[in-house]
């Protein structure tokens, strides 16, 4: 039918549709375009689609995605002590689990030792406490990180972490090289929209671009940085602000990188994004699809990446822990269960599935369980594994992935125009902007022009909670009294020696770190000791936020 004939069979439509609607009013604050045409996507050619594990890669970057083998899946685990998280680790793994995923407590995220006195009342809570690679064994005993792929949720502090994790794969006889998993190790979103920030930006940076470095050469396998727009979506922001502000922060380390000296095909194939699963599924899809074009045109056009590898963007997601209610915890099961629709119709690599239970509490075996058979009954049960980008050729989905990436270049222009992501949340534009949707969205959830079942709708009386998981104070004065008995173990003289080495090598903007790192590591110096000394020579950030 040629867009003639459409125009005409859609000004009919639409003389009908008023018809109706001044008989049967439509629900307010819907999309203001009702129906989608050939005539949305007439200018979007099939190049600017594709084909799956192509250039630009919208459809996907494998070229059977699922087909072959489903995503990595991975379950969002840590609480208590290593030992305790251990256990949770080994009854996923013989849950089916593809893959780990290590949540650390609060004082672990900005590098300080449970005996701290600004860890007290924190330690284990919302994850493990790791304090030396004493803990870091414990919490990987009898797992072989040989086969298993994991993935540390840690910033500031992501190269010591990295290191333990390498120590401890040499004490079970797995090389370096044979070590698959991912840091996030993204700092930029830190400042901008999570706050576990220790350093200033520029040695942030460094630490960043040392093991860029270190991991090309000895950790080849490894995902050396996954570069996160979760916590940019949880902080409030939009699908197209979360993949806009995220890719300038990858613009960002990629310059950096380069500046110091790397190429961008040397490190670009290990870079890897975190993407948030959020309850509009269809915008989601769009979402995924949209932000593989983006990059791919970066990583081409801008850096002049050769390697198709260099130019895909690989996600792991998470679904949206923001949009779990305390009320009615239940309906989080098919929240969840629809938002992992949306990062398999969108093509994800990897996917933790967020716990009924996580507004209320650390989720218990029983959440989890029905949180990883959600994953398994999508992949197995649904059939949306089995066929590539589904939702391609749709007139809204392909419509939506246009307006979300003109959206997102839209920002990434301006952030340039600033003088890229770092200036740009120095100057306090990335933090306003999510600012300014988290209000927005929160005024139409309190006005009830959003609608959140349980919570300003369909309300019902409940009972308070039961069975919840608490991690007890105990925690904290048994961690402080295993990292005294460490520390009077452990050989303290090559300690301080190897603390020594590491400060001059912070005095030397040339030095790569991580050697230096995973020498301390390897003698039971502590996260707080390394850290400290970094914070000696770095100084510490705080933030000033013009607005």
């Amino acid at each position: 039918m040629s867009n003639e004939k459409i125009q005409a069979g859609l000004d009919k439509y639409n003389a009908s549709v008023e018809k109706v609607v001044s008989r049967f009013p439509e629900r307010p604050n819907l999309p203001e375009q009702r129906l989608y045409t050939p005539l949305d996507i007439k200018d979007t050619t099939y190049d600017e689609i594709g084909f799956p594990g192509m250039y630009p890669y919208t459809r996907g970057v494998q070229p059977t995605m699922y087909r072959g083998r489903f995503w990595t899946m991975r379950m969002y685990a840590g609480f208590s002590t290593a030992a305790e998280s251990n256990k949770r680790y080994r009854y996923l793994i013989e849950s089916g689990a593809t893959g780990l995923s290590c949540a650390f407590d609060l004082p672990t995220q900005i590098g300080y030792d449970s005996d701290d006195s600004i860890a007290e009342g924190e330690v284990g809570k919302v994850g493990v406490a790791i304090d030396s690679l004493a803990d870091m064994e414990i919490l990987f005993d009898q797992i072989d990180l040989g086969k298993v792929s994991t993935s540390m949720t840690i910033n500031a502090p992501a190269s010591v972490l990295l290191a333990m994790y390498i120590a401890v794969a040499e004490k079970q006889g797995v090389a370096a090289d044979q070590l698959k998993g991912t840091i996030q190790n993204d700092i930029l979103k830190e400042y901008a929209a999570r706050g576990t920030y220790i350093f200033p930006p520029r040695p942030s940076m460094r630490l960043i671009t040392n093991i860029f470095e270190y991991c090309s050469k000895n950790v080849p396998k490894w995902n050396t940085i996954s570069i996160s727009g979760y916590h940019i979506r949880e902080a409030g922001s939009t699908a197209s602000q979360e993949i806009a502000f995220t890719i300038a922060d990858g613009i960002a380390y990629c310059e950096a990188a380069i500046k110091a000296g790397l190429h961008i095909d040397d490190f670009a194939g290990r870079l890897s994004f975190f993407w948030n699963a959020h309850n509009n599924v269809l915008e989601e899809v769009a979402k995924f699809r949209a932000s593989r074009r983006v990059w791919a045109k970066v990583m081409k056009e801008r850096f002049h990446a050769e390697k198709p590898k260099s130019m895909m963007l690989r996600v792991h997601t998470q679904t949206a822990g923001s949009m779990l209610t305390a009320q009615q915890p239940n309906n989080n099961i098919v929240r969840v269960a629809l938002q992992t629709a949306a990062a398999v119709m969108g093509g994800t690599q990897s996917l933790h599935t967020n716990s009924r239970d996580e507004a209320l509490a650390l989720p218990t075996e029983e959440s989890v369980m029905i949180a990883l058979r959600t994953q398994q009954i999508v992949a197995c049960e649904s059939g949306l594994a089995d066929v590539i980008d589904p939702l391609a050729g749709s007139y809204y989905v392909e419509a939506l992935t246009n307006k979300i990436e003109a959206e997102a270049w839209e920002y990434i222009n301006k952030i340039d125009e600033i003088g890229g992501a770092v200036a740009a949340i120095e100057k306090g534009y990335i933090q306003k902007e999510i600012q300014d949707s988290a209000y927005k969205w929160q005024m139409d959830v309190e006005s009830g022009a959003k609608t959140i079942v349980g919570v300003n709708k369909f309300q019902i009386e409940e009972e308070p909670p039961k069975g919840l998981l608490k991690v007890d104070a105990s925690v904290g004065v048994a961690q402080c009294e295993r990292l005294a008995a460490m520390k009077a173990k452990r050989d303290n003289a090559a300690v301080k020696a190897s603390l020594t080495d590491l400060k001059a090598a912070c005095q030397d903007e040339n030095e790569n770190l991580m050697p230096h790192i995973l020498n301390a590591v390897r003698v039971y110096a502590t996260l707080g000791e390394i850290c400290g000394v970094m914070r000696e020579v770095f100084g510490e950030y705080e933030a000033h936020v013009n607005l």
